[in-house]
């Protein structure tokens, strides 16, 4: 049987990374344990309200946040407070399939939109590498709003 995985950031701002992540993968912020959030709810104003009911103090209020696939098969990822900058490289970065069965040009236009879609939100381009058959149907490199590399491919 496979195992299933969750996927860690380490962050400055967990609340602001899961909201990029949230929108970039068409994710969403779960509710807190125990609560059921209607629709259209905003999960972070239950989250503030569920840690001041249980006595976290503010300041330590965005030391964790998290995004899942609503659908369930996705895996979940969560942002971790931690006081250090990035200062290298990723030595794991996430590929964002953003034109699944497209090729060539298509392919390329699809990514562009996306590519577009994703700076709006405050992501950063930082190449794009073109289509070079057999090996590689083309990609664009990013990197999110903390510096974490990831590519759409």
């Amino acid at each position: 049987m496979s195992r299933t995985i969750q996927i860690t950031f380490d962050a400055h701002d967990p609340r602001a990374l899961s909201s990029f992540w949230r929108d970039a993968l068409h994710y969403v912020i779960p509710g807190p344990p125990g609560v059921e959030l209607p629709e259209g709810a905003d999960a972070l104003a239950a989250w503030d309200d569920f840690l001041a009911r249980i006595g976290v103090p503010e300041d330590q209020r965005n030391a964790r946040s998290a995004v899942e696939d609503p659908a369930g098969h996705g895996p979940r990822v969560l942002f971790q407070q931690v006081p250090e900058d990035k200062v290298a490289k990723n030595r794991v970065h996430l590929d964002v399939r953003a034109a699944p069965g497209l090729q060539g040009e298509e392919r390329m236009a699809a990514l562009e939109a996306e590519c577009d879609r994703l700076v709006a939100l405050g992501a950063k381009r930082v190449r794009r590498d073109e289509p070079a058959p057999p090996m590689s149907a083309g990609y664009i490199v990013m990197t999110d709003p903390e510096g974490n590399e990831f590519c759409l491919d």
